[in-house]
């Protein structure tokens, strides 16, 4: 039997919400603001079709990413611990991390779960896709499932990451989202996916 969320969506996709009545925006002018090593800061002069107004927009033009729920081969789930320069505190997390130019997102995860941990696994899964923030961002972040992982070389972070690596019950994550000890918006989306499936 599915899970009730899995039949929640399918009555959802049926439901008509009625005719569209909103148009994309039509861009008129762009230009790169801001260029950094994970990010490009665009601004762009668009029109709507809907009323004529015309303003000026932020874009965040972000890479894509990759999020993977970890399954070790006695079924325990691989998390990682790592400080977030952003909220500036040591985030639970799951291991992941940006889609090169020449990767494919899961290549991505391979190399990351690999840089990260160390670890290979059996099977891989892609389990779901989120666009992160559509109001300013323009990047997906890709979720995948690795079952079987095991150790087979030392972690190779980036010259920057310092990861601690866990294994916990897997049955014991809904506590953790519950509790707020996970709080990444996109590592709760990547165990919603697995739930699902």
């Amino acid at each position: 039997m599915p899970p009730p969320t899995t039949c929640l969506f399918k009555e959802l996709r049926g439901l008509m919400l009625g005719p569209m009545t909103i148009k994309p925006w039509r861009e008129i002018d762009s230009k790169e603001l801001l260029k950094s090593r994970i990010f490009t800061v665009n601004q762009s002069l668009s029109r709507s079709d809907l009323s004529g107004k015309e303003s000026n927009f932020v874009q965040l033009d972000c890479p894509d990413w990759v999020n993977i729920v970890v399954l070790t081969e006695d079924e325990q789930v691989l998390m990682i611990r790592q400080w977030r320069h952003g909220t500036k505190e040591i985030c639970l997390e799951i291991p992941g991390g940006m889609v090169d130019p020449d990767e494919s997102p899961l290549e991505a995860a391979r190399r990351e779960l690999l840089e990260e941990t160390g670890c290979e696994a059996e099977s891989w899964q892609q389990i779901g896709m989120v666009k992160p923030n559509p109001a300013f961002q323009t990047n997906r972040c890709f979720s995948f499932l690795a079952k079987g992982a095991k150790k087979v070389a030392e972690q190779d972070p980036d010259e920057n990451e310092e990861i601690e690596v866990l294994k916990m019950d897997l049955d014991s994550i809904p506590e953790r989202i519950a509790s707020g000890e996970i709080q990444h918006a996109l590592v709760i989306c990547a165990f919603f996916f697995a739930q699902m499936k």
